[in-house]
């Protein structure tokens, strides 16, 4: 069945309603990772720092298998008298628990629009980031942020760690004394 173009126009004015909702410039987490309030985090977090985390999902392994409840009867002759008799066993097991990882990112008063215009010339200068210089954390961004980031960590929030190797974010030295 063809819907006609103008039963299109109302759902697709109500998405656009709902993206513009979110803050130009503030950063978004991806499906599955949570930039957390300040002074929330893992157990053993930093006085003052920020964090995001990430969830990943147990997984779990389904096997079914027939168990022999009756041999079959079987004459003499090697005919059948009685089939053999099987039940359906399917249980479940987890191959791999959840796993919750946090990570440290730049607090929200740290991501103005100038840092962030920061993180686009830093990815562009390493010809990651293609995009205008806008002080916002747009899709592109993002996209260039996941990027930059993998192998190691699939996310398309700043880490912390990232924001120090783009030069972003100084370093605190150990002591050499």
């Amino acid at each position: 069945m063809i819907r006609p173009l103008t039963s299109l126009v109302a759902p697709l004015a109500a998405l656009l309603a709902l993206t513009a909702c979110v803050a130009p410039g503030l950063p978004t987490a991806p499906e599955g990772a949570t930039l957390l309030a300040p002074g929330e985090g893992p157990p053993d977090a930093v006085d003052g720092a920020c964090y995001g985390k990430d969830v990943t999902p147990a997984v779990i392994e389904t096997v079914t298998e027939q168990v022999l409840i009756q041999p079959p009867q079987i004459a003499s002759d090697g005919a059948i008298i009685a089939p053999a008799v099987y039940k359906t066993d399917t249980r479940q097991r987890i191959v791999q628990d959840r796993q919750e990882f946090f990570f440290e990112v730049p607090c929200p008063d740290q991501m103005t629009p100038e840092f962030i215009a920061s993180v686009q010339r830093a990815l562009e200068v390493r010809g990651i980031y293609r995009g205008a210089i806008t002080g916002e954390m747009d899709a592109k961004t993002r996209r260039a942020i996941r990027q930059f980031q993998l192998p190691g960590f699939n996310s398309d929030i700043l880490t912390m760690d990232s924001a120090r190797r783009l030069g972003l974010v100084a370093y605190d030295l150990p002591d050499l004394e």
